[in-house]
This record gives C-alpha cells, sequence and structure tokens, in this order.
C-alpha cells in the first residue's frame, strides 16, 4: 500500500541485526481493528540469528496485516499499516495509489545498512502530536532520522527521561522500577534489561507474562508415494549452514585431542554446590571447564585472535567473550559470554545459567551472538566421547567436551574406575600452530585433572 494519506503510517521489516536482509513472521499479536500504542510488540520475527519481537512506533488502530504468518519477508518492505487519526472521517487508503493522486516523493535511502530496529531509542519529546496533513516527507523517512540522531547522541532529550528501549521501559513497569533510579551501563548511557534485572534483584520478582514462544510451523511438502519429505531450509539452520560453510572452506582447521582424568574436577563439582558462595547458581562439569578454559587463554593469549583477510591483519583480542554452543528448537546458536575473563567463579555460573536459560526460551538476541572469540561445544550431553567442531566464523579455536564416564584408569599405579572424557580443540592454523594449541589443550587438561591449579593459575 502506498501511503496517500497522513492518516495511514507504515512500519516496515527493520534490520533487527547486523546486516541481514530478511526475516520470517512466526507471529502476529495483533489483528485489524485493535488499537496499538508506541513501544507495544506487534510481532514476533525470526532472523537468521534469533526470535526478536518488534514493537509499533507510534499510536493508532491496525488497519492492515500486510503478510502472514509463516511468511519471509526482506528488510523494508512494509509489514503492517496504522490508522494514526481514527474517527477522522477520511477515506481509507486503496492498496495501491491511483495514477493521477500525487504521492510525496521519498528521499533516497542512504547507502549501506538501514537503521536498526526502527522506533528503538527515546522520543524527542514526551509529547504526542498528531501527524501534520500535507507533510512532505514521509512520516517513516522522519522517524528513521529522529532514531539515527538519538543513537549519534545528537538528539535532544528531555534530560527528565532515562534512555530505554520500549521493551526495557515495559520490563522496568512491569517491575516496578523507576528507570531514573536505574544506574545505565549500555552504550551512551542506555538502560538495559540487565540494569533492569539488577535494579529489582532485592524485590521478589513478579512472574513474567508469557508469551507463546514456540516457532511456526515449517511448511513440509510430503511426496505423493509418503517415501521422501522437503523442509524449507530458513532461519538458524539456513544461517547455521552458511557460516559452516564459510568457515571450513576458509579457515584451515586442525583438531587435537586428549583424554583425561577429572575424578577431582567432579568431586568439586559436588563441593561447590554446597558453597553458599554458590546457592542458587547452576554449578556443573561445564562451569569448571569454562573457567579452565579462559585460565589456559589467559597463559596463551596468542589464542585468543582473528584473521582480517582486508586488512592482512592478525587481530589479538585482550577479552575473551566466550561463546557456548547451544541446541534449541530453533537449531544450534552460539550465544556468548561478554568479558568472560574478568568474571568471578560466582559470576561465571550466573552468566551461563542466563545464557542457557535464555536459549531454551528461544529468546536470545542477536547481540548475544555477536562478537565472540573462542568456544566451547558440549557433545557430552548427548553421550558422545568427542568429535571434530567446526569453527564459529571470525573465532580461533573451539573445544569439544566428550561424556565424561567411569573407565578403568592407571592411578598412582594401579587401574581404578575414574571419571575421565576426552576433549578436542579445533583451532585456525593461520593464527594457531600446533605448538600453542596443544599448550592450550594440555593446560585445560592439566586443570580439570588438578582443579586446584585454578587457585595458582588464575
Amino acid at each position: 500500500m502506498t501511503e496517500t494519506s497522513a492518516r495511514f503510517r507504515e512500519f516496515k521489516m527493520p534490520d533487527v541485526g547486523e546486516g541481514l536482509t530478511e526475516a520470517e513472521i512466526l507471529k502476529w499479536y495483533v489483528q485489524p481493528g485493535d488499537t496499538v500504542t508506541d513501544g507495544q510488540v506487534v510481532c514476533e520475527v525470526e532472523t537468521a540469528k534469533a526470535a526478536v519481537e518488534l514493537p509499533i512506533p507510534f499510536d493508532g488502530v491496525v488497519h492492515e496485516l500486510r503478510f502472514p504468518e509463516g511468511t519471509t519477508v526482506d528488510v523494508g518492505e512494509v509489514i503492517i499499516s496504522v490508522d494514526v487519526a481514527p474517527g477522522s472521517g477520511e477515506p481509507v487508503a486503496e492498496a495501491a495509489a491511483p495514477a493521477q493522486a500525487p504521492v510525496a516523493e521519498e528521499p533516497e535511502a542512504p547507502k549501506g545498512r538501514q537503521p536498526v530496529l526502527v522506533g528503538y531509542g527515546v522520543a524527542e519529546s514526551s509529547t504526542k502530536r498528531r501527524p501534520r496533513k500535507g507533510a512532505s516527507v514521509p512520516e517513516q523517512a522522519m522517524a528513521v532520522q529522529a532514531v539515527q540522531a538519538e543513537l549519534n547522541g545528537h538528539g535532544a532529550a528531555p534530560a527528565a527521561r532515562p534512555l530505554a528501549k520500549p521493551p526495557v521501559r515495559k520490563l522496568a513497569k512491569d517491575l516496578g522500577i523507576d528507570l531514573a533510579s536505574v544506574v545505565p551501563t549500555g552504550p551512551d548511557g542506555v538502560i538495559t534489561r540487565d540494569d533492569v534485572h539488577a535494579a529489582a534483584a532485592p524485590v521478589a520478582e513478579p512472574a513474567p507474562v508469557s508469551r507463546e514462544t514456540t516457532p511456526a510451523p515449517v511448511a513440509a511438502v510430503v511426496s505423493s508415494d509418503a517415501r521422501e519429505t522437503r523442509i524449507p531450509i530458513k532461519g538458524v539452520r539456513k544461517a547455521t549452514a552458511q557460516a559452516m560453510i564459510g568457515s571450513a572452506f576458509t579457515a584451515p582447521h586442525v583438531t587435537e585431542f586428549v583424554t583425561v582424568d577429572v575424578t577431582r574436577t567432579m568431586k568439586l563439582v559436588e563441593e561447590l554446590k554446597g558453597d553458599k558462595e554458590m546457592a542458587g547458581l547452576r554449578v556443573n562439569p561445564l562451569l569448571l571447564i569454562a573457567k579452565a578454559l579462559l585460565v589456559a587463554i589467559k597463559r596463551n593469549p596468542d589464542v585468543n585472535a582473528s584473521w582480517d583477510e582486508a586488512a592482512q591483519e592478525i587481530v589479538l583480542k585482550h577479552y575473551v567473550n566466550l561463546g557456548i554452543a547451544a541446541a534449541t528448537p530453533r537449531g544450534l546458536i552460539v550465544p556468548n559470554i561478554k568479558d568472560a575473563h574478568d568474571k568471578t567463579l560466582p559470576q561465571l555460573a550466573a552468566s551461563l545459567g542466563d545464557l542457557v536459560s535464555t536459549a531454551r526460551e528461544g529468546k536470545t538476541s542477536p547481540a548475544a551472538m555477536q562478537g565472540g572469540t573462542v568456544t566451547i561445544t558440549n557433545v557430552g550431553v548427548f553421550g558422545v566421547d568427542t568429535g571434530t567442531p567446526i569453527l564459529n566464523p571470525g573465532e580461533s579455536a573451539i573445544l569439544a567436551v566428550g561424556a565424561i564416564k567411569l573407565q578403568p584408569w592407571v592411578h598412582k599405579g594401579k587401574v581404578k574406575p575414574r571419571q575421565v572424557t576426552t576433549l578436542a580443540l579445533s583451532f585456525d592454523h593461520r593464527l594457531v600452530d600446533g605448538e600453542l594449541g596443544s599448550k592450550v589443550l594440555a593446560d585445560v587438561a592439566a586443570i580439570l585433572e588438578q582443579p586446584k591449579r585454578l587457585i595458582t593459575w588464575a
């Protein structure tokens, strides 16, 4: 529909990630005739990285939903139109503007990325105004410019109104938190969900409003003789396939293995479960394996790097964003714990718990899956002994952890039953040579065999 009157506003599919080109509409939360308000979530979409809820950036009554659930829509396509002046008596805009009807020309879109999630950010004024008729610049473009200005720090917002995205404002409202009292940690002083949760920590948190998170069913086609079923490749599965092909045929992979006695680590896990500092936290072998890998990276920092093909440079990272491969109903995703190297063991346990629960709920954000440096994949949970993992694109190494099993093992000169596992480290041989890779893997194994080394090596 072409916008022929200021009465109707159109909301386009935004780029909700880093340069994504399309997203699938999983679920509509509104229907034509429903009243919507600025910041209200109107639909859930699945990108190549995650499921994301989209808020509408203006008030009004839903006029038309352009696409049904299950449709993949290009970024920039109009997905919903809203009557922002219901009851005004103006005629409803037709599906296609008449040839003789003058339509305000939209300015040419700037080259490069589209703005991220139009409608996020703080409005220039808290006073709501009706759109003026005959505006020469389309309102969608004006909204884009306002958001861009605010994100760049050029928009003037009232000092009394804290910076926060609409979903964060709703979360704060549900928890009874005054945003003015929250300390922001996001870029440019933006309040994040974590900031709100931190402010709400001392009080009991109400039960979250449940929303269906089950992905829309994929339109599978069964052959006439029922011997084959064809399933469209889309969403996370499509992105994973493309990423793995790119990684496997770009980075020269090398994988090394070591089998290690982790009996003492398993005993330490049980001890930590009773430690008062770990009360309420998720304590399992993965926690200590993650800590062991972080210590190994600290002792061998050159392993934490990336290859910049365009600049022909090796980029050494002085931080560790630790990725954890997670199997979800939508496929394999790899969210990462930001600045994991700076976290204490209780903080790392809390971050792992949040990462796992968010992934299971299908609520992992695109930002949580960007910027990883090194990854852990725990294939042992499926009873698998080991594997040859493929690097997450842009990362230097990935550690696969096999199943921990009771096996006969030579311990202090005698064969005894011990808890044993096999570790596999894949690394980019452009960045990491055999010696460095071996040192990292040997350090991880040594810590898991003698976890007291965490104290002396950390």
